[in-house]
């Protein structure tokens, strides 16, 4: 069962189509190949890394662009076969695009190639508004709430004069 039905969930909240429509395309999207293998990893509390084995090919023949929370990988292998003959080839050195959905206020931070690994750092980074914050409870609303109602009436008399 590949297929999964989201109606009830539709009937009962509300603002949630976004995440249903992500898990809907990400069974779609994984091809019948796994080319090139991943990790996804967890390296702090709002760190991530993505590892990508990429053997073969080097840095100007990878790219990696982030549009509308979409981290796009891809690969374009430059034929370099003139003058081989290989008896066995088990290096899959084929082109490849790998796209990873990213969550809000995650932000791709450093890409790094080095031992046939593609190595990409992300830090969820939220904005000073969406963080919690501390609010004190004290007396001084209701001493500034008075004063500025002694102030009001004393103003009222002034005019009043």
């Amino acid at each position: 069962m590949r297929t999964v039905d989201f109606t009830p969930l539709y009937r009962s909240v509300v603002g949630f189509d976004r995440l249903a429509s992500l898990i809907e395309a990400a069974s779609k999207a994984e091809g019948p190949t796994g080319y090139p293998p991943y990790n996804i990893e967890s390296v702090g509390e709002n760190a991530y890394r993505i590892e990508i084995a990429v053997a073969g090919f080097k840095a100007d023949e990878l790219d990696i662009q982030v549009k509308e929370n979409l981290l796009t990988v891809t690969g374009h292998k430059a034929a370099n076969d003139e003058g081989r003959q290989y008896l066995h080839r088990g290096l899959a050195e084929r082109n490849f695009e790998r796209r990873f959905q990213l969550a809000d206020y995650v932000l791709v931070t450093e890409a790094d190639l080095k031992d046939g690994l593609l190595s990409i750092a992300l830090k969820r980074e939220l904005p000073e508004s969406l963080k919690a914050r501390k609010i004190e409870i004290g007396q001084n609303a209701q001493v500034g709430a008075a004063a500025s109602t002694s102030t009001l009436i004393e103003g009222q008399t002034a005019q009043a004069a």
